[in-house]
């Protein structure tokens, strides 16, 4: 009994006088640096998505409301806003605000601006939405969109 009672006593005490965990912190390996070691293959990537984004938005207009063309133009727009998304979140707690200015830079190329405004012209003619996209696409999207009024239903019904 005596033996509970003091390893009760005993964990009570290192709970209260523990150190509390530091919070989360960009690593120390990276702190100066805005990207990783591999870099160079991340950009490729970028570029790749861009043109998935382009072949999707290319896709003739009457064919993005149905069938496998549907699922090219949303698989296509979502591949890009996917990792757009997720690298726009995932730099800033790797790399700190050096990461989050340069990935900003980085999905904000002429390329990226033309992506978006032909997002924002299918959205408002009714062609997408941003429930069309899973959660982390679908955030992207609904950023790209916010304020774009719907005018047009070519999806709907």
């Amino acid at each position: 009994m005596l033996i509970a009672w003091a390893v009760g006593v005993g964990l009570v005490a290192f709970w209260t006088f523990a150190p509390a965990p530091s919070p989360p912190q960009v690593l120390e390996v990276n702190r100066g640096k805005a990207f990783g070691p591999g870099e160079d293959h991340t950009v490729e990537g970028r570029s790749k998505q861009r043109q998935d984004a382009f072949r999707a938005l290319e896709l003739p207009w009457s064919s993005r409301c149905a069938g496998e063309a549907r699922k090219a133009f949303i698989s296509g727009l979502g591949h890009y806003y996917y990792h757009r998304q997720n690298q726009t979140e995932r730099y800033p707690e790797t790399y700190g605000q050096l990461g989050a200015d340069y990935i900003a830079r980085q999905w904000s190329t002429g390329d990226d601006q033309r992506i978006d405004r032909l997002t924002q012209d299918a959205y408002t003619k009714g062609y997408l939405k941003p429930a069309d996209f899973d959660g982390v696409a679908g955030k992207m999207v609904a950023a790209v969109v916010k304020g774009e009024r719907i005018i047009g239903k070519a999806c709907a019904g």
